[in-house]
């Protein structure tokens, strides 16, 4: 298990920037030279060492295009997210929902890994990542090639009903919101194919800010006729126990804890930054803004992470060998 101070190391891009080229690390063998002087070598020796379990946020998809709550440009696209309890408590709520929805839809399909997902990837497979924890629900990690996902929040990608628990994929509701809605569009007029040009702005959760879902039509349940909801977690939702636990046991077992792009502001994932103190387990923190584990963490990176763990994964490709 790496060893740190307990006095907390931060750092910004410039550190990244900075940093020793991966040739020069590639000459001398040395990760741990660097990694005593910038939290960018912090970063890079505590992935070397191998065991590390990732927790990904929001942050960790901007830069494929979706939307993030408490990122550096949230303020500029306040929005309010739907709630278990107004789900559940209203045809209405549950009727704008789908139809926001229905439009967000198209772009999260149409969302790419980005350098930050791949990197991820490429570091689970080289066996220095030993699972990922991940509060995001776009599937962008299983998109760009990791496998020990576990996806906290649930995915968008799926739908359960609420009424006898079958689990259906969103590809197919989709194709019965189209049949059931051939000529809807918000306000009268209709989108340009895949929401190109000046459509609705698209929101993190993954549907899209509407004024009016006047005329949308929903559909249920084909096995109960139930109400069907995204297998995601709602917030005034509670995860499932289950998948607590399992993360519990990821982070317990791990030799360091990875924060990528997540305020940790919600408590599902600070619980296990938390956890990890708790039990002596480093935590690293690379985020754009501050976060709520900021003064648990070892070592914190104010950066882009795409750039930062492409430039990881280089200095640790160069000692190592090719991944």
């Amino acid at each position: 298990m790496p060893q740190f101070s307990h006095s907390r190391v931060c750092g910004t891009m410039d550190d990244v920037a900075h940093a020793e080229s991966a040739e020069q690390l590639a000459s001398t063998g040395e990760v741990t030279r660097v990694a005593a002087e910038t939290p960018f070598g912090i970063l890079v020796r505590t992935l070397a060492d191998g065991g590390a379990v990732v927790l990904s946020g929001a942050g960790l998809s901007t830069e494929s295009g979706i939307p993030d709550y408490r990122g550096p440009s949230a303020r500029a696209r306040p929005a309010t997210p739907m709630t278990y309890q107004a789900f559940t408590g209203s045809t209405a709520a549950r009727q704008r929902y789908w139809a926001r929805s229905h439009l967000g839809w198209r772009h999260i399909t149409g969302a790419s890994p980005n350098a930050g997902h791949q990197a991820v990837a490429a570091l689970e497979g080289a066996g220095l990542v030993t699972a990922i924890i991940t509060q995001n629900v776009d599937g962008l990690h299983q998109a760009a090639g990791a496998d020990a996902v576990t996806e906290l929040h649930g995915s968008l990608h799926w739908v359960t009903c609420l009424g006898c628990g079958q689990r259906t994929s969103r590809a197919s509701l989709d194709d019965r919101l189209r049949a059931a809605n051939p000529s809807w569009a918000p306000s009268g007029t209709m989108l340009a194919p895949g929401l190109e040009g000046t459509g609705p702005a698209v929101k993190p959760d993954g549907d899209v800010a509407l004024d009016s879902t006047d005329g949308f039509i929903i559909v249920d349940c084909l096995a109960c006729g139930g109400v069907l909801k995204p297998d995601v977690v709602f917030f005034g939702e509670s995860v499932p126990r289950p998948r607590v636990d399992e993360c519990f046991s990821r982070v317990g077992a791990a030799s360091s804890l990875i924060v990528l792009g997540s305020s940790l502001t919600v408590f599902s994932g600070f619980r296990y930054v938390r956890y990890a103190v708790k039990l002596g387990i480093p935590v690293v923190i690379v985020n754009q803004g501050p976060t709520r584990g900021d003064p648990l963490a070892s070592v914190r990176l104010e950066a882009p992470l795409g750039d930062t763990l492409t430039a990881a994964v280089a200095s640790l490709g160069a000692v190592a060998g090719a991944f």
